[in-house]
């Protein structure tokens, strides 16, 4: 399968993975055609490539990070739970709702078993999902991402459940803001920013007396938006005074923001936001966290098209877990874009004068620095 930028799909292409509805049900399974109508309705929802098949990469397999059933039953708790409170006008004693805990809870719990059949996976783009809400695909992003480094590092069992629900629920006090802020298709006025920066007490406040809702899951909401150097919000902390779980979940959540196609911006790609999360090391994120997070990155997805400084294209077909930034190439096309009759790899680990100088559509401005 290869990821090809949805302004390459063409009618008569097959998708090679599922792409997912808001509410985590299968939207278009594997193997069905693309009509033009499909490719433009994914594009005018924000899809910003899809998987497709292509017989000279099929070895080429992507492995979902959670299972359908996992990401439908976790997708309808965080759903049905965040309208919930967002609907709801009572006093938060009045609108006290005691499943909600329990409700998360069940769905970490699959969550969890789904990553731990592969602890040491690599962090990358594989599902493909449609949402009519952000905040919702968002969670459970920075849950899986959040999950994933706790079994990398090996939490206990304890600390893994208060991460996980920390990321799960960081910004549910999101759903306590006005629609119109929330959903804003431009930038924030600096009062509708204020507002904004309101969720993360919003949240602290809703989760705190949550049944089955651990208290350092809580500040987790109130924390993610604290930064190293105390430029951050609400309460401008720095440092040590940062609780590690929020750090962790204030990376993942700046990581999986700026990979996300919104309705002011483009998605940026995986190298792209780990450059800017490398010019914020220390400053805003711990750069041992940075380095962390980059190792169990993958820079360049599988399947994804790269051009080489060579001017031979090729797709990414695996990835050097200790070079996450030097990956294996099956080269397709010659320097002068001609398709090869027989392909080849090429190891960028081991071929240290060759670099990706561009991926899918997008041209990299210089050989990627974090090394």
């Amino acid at each position: 399968m290869r990821l090809v930028p949805i302004e390459w799909c063409r009618p008569g292409m097959r998708l090679a993975k599922k792409v997912f509805n808001e509410e985590g049900l299968v939207l278009l399974a594997e193997h069905v055609e693309l009509t033009q109508r499909m490719v433009e309705r994914l594009a005018l929802y924000g899809i910003p490539h899809l998987y497709i098949e292509d017989e000279r990469t099929d070895d080429v397999v992507i492995r979902d990070a959670i299972t359908v059933e996992t990401r439908r039953m976790a997708m309808g708790v965080i759903r049905t739970n965040f309208k919930r409170v967002m609907l709801d006008s009572l006093p938060r004693r009045a609108a006290y709702q005691p499943y909600m805990g329990k409700s998360f809870m069940e769905a970490l719990k699959m969550i969890i078993d789904d990553l731990s059949q592969n602890p040491g996976a690599m962090i990358m783009l594989t599902d493909i999902s449609i949402t009519d809400m952000y905040l919702y695909q968002h969670s459970l992003n920075v849950c899986i991402y959040a999950t994933m480094l706790g079994l990398a590092d090996g939490y206990s069992k304890n600390d893994l459940t208060m991460l996980g629900l920390g990321a799960l629920l960081h910004d549910i006090g999101k759903t306590k803001l006005p629609t119109d802020i929330l959903k804003k298709p431009g930038k924030l006025l600096d009062s509708e920013f204020e507002t904004m920066k309101r969720h993360t007490e919003y949240g602290y406040r809703l989760l705190k007396d949550e049944p089955n809702i651990p208290l350092l899951s809580a500040h987790c909401a109130l924390q993610h938006h604290e930064r190293m150097d105390g430029s951050g919000y609400p309460r401008g902390i720095r440092g040590e005074e940062i609780h590690d779980f929020a750090k962790w979940i204030g990376l993942v959540d700046s990581y999986d923001a700026m990979t996300t196609n919104r309705v002011y911006r483009a998605a940026m790609l995986p190298h792209q936001a780990m450059e800017v999360l490398y010019t914020g090391a220390d400053s805003l994120y711990e750069k041992s966290k940075v380095e962390h997070f980059r190792d169990r990155v993958a820079i360049y997805p599988l399947g994804a098209t790269v051009t080489l400084n060579t001017g031979e294209t090729g797709v990414v077909v695996d990835v050097n877990s200790q070079f996450a930034q030097r990956p294996i190439v099956r080269i397709l096309e010659d320097q002068e874009g001609q398709t090869l009759k027989e392909p080849y790899e090429i190891d960028l680990s081991t071929h240290l004068s060759v670099i990706v100088k561009g991926i899918g559509n997008v041209q990299v401005a210089e050989p990627i620095k974090f090394t």
